[in-house]
């Protein structure tokens, strides 16, 4: 399966020489030239890993790394900059970075930090893969089980799909064709209105009797699911 990376980085130059090494090694790369388009990709799309400058316009690499984790996303970040002061690669990883890689940098190198920090995402992954949290809701994968305050809550297996999804990209942005395409088969009725039943349906069961609501909607955009 192919990595999507999430590129952001304001020298054009650098991005189409880096850029155009890792889609050859298989990747696909997507570009964000300033820290707000960045930030907002990031929590708007899924992504593998986070290729990360900090002297960026309109927001620095730092609020941009922040602001990724105060949402909730996991994606492994890794901070390509020009500043090797040891304050700042302190800085970068207690904001949340997963790896501080020193510009100029050999390609070489750029890759195997990639490589590792996949590997480990998925390692990390694989071993909490049994539960599914956010809050006060719990997803056992084995047991097949969702409970909310340790109130179980039975749901149908479309709901249990959906909502499996959400959570596993929670703090994410899904647009109604990114559920649509990850729960029904092309065949499928997706409708848009099909995915509102639905979100309905598990608004219902998982957010009606309970705080803090988790399931919301981003006006334009689709759904988000995380604890405000």
């Amino acid at each position: 399966m192919t990595a999507r990376l999430l590129y952001i980085e304001d020298d054009k130059r650098i991005v189409e020489a880096t850029r155009k090494g890792l889609t050859k090694e298989g990747f696909e790369v997507e570009i964000a030239y300033d820290g707000v388009a960045g930030s907002r990709l990031a929590s708007t799309y899924p992504y593998d890993l986070i290729l990360l400058d900090i002297n960026l316009p309109l927001m620095n690499g730092f609020e941009v790394c922040d602001a990724i984790r105060q949402r909730g996303i996991a994606t492994p970040i890794l901070m390509l900059t020009a500043l090797g002061d040891i304050d700042d690669r302190v800085k970068g990883l207690n904001q949340g970075a997963d790896g501080y890689l020193v510009k100029p940098f050999n390609f070489r190198e750029l890759l195997a930090r990639i490589h590792a920090l996949l590997r480990r995402s998925k390692m990390a992954y694989e071993q909490n893969a049994e539960l599914l949290r956010e809050a006060d809701l719990e997803m056992n994968l084995i047991a097949k089980t969702v409970s909310r305050n340790g109130q179980v809550i039975k749901l149908t297996a479309r709901e249990y799909e959906m909502l499996e999804y959400m959570l596993r990209n929670k703090g994410r942005v899904l647009s109604k064709i990114d559920i649509a395409e990850s729960i029904w088969d092309m065949n499928a009725d997706t409708n848009p209105n099909v995915i509102e039943v639905f979100i309905n349906y598990l608004r219902k069961k998982i957010d009606h009797d309970f705080e803090p609501k988790l399931i919301h909607t981003k006006r334009g955009l689709g759904y988000v699911l995380h604890a405000e």
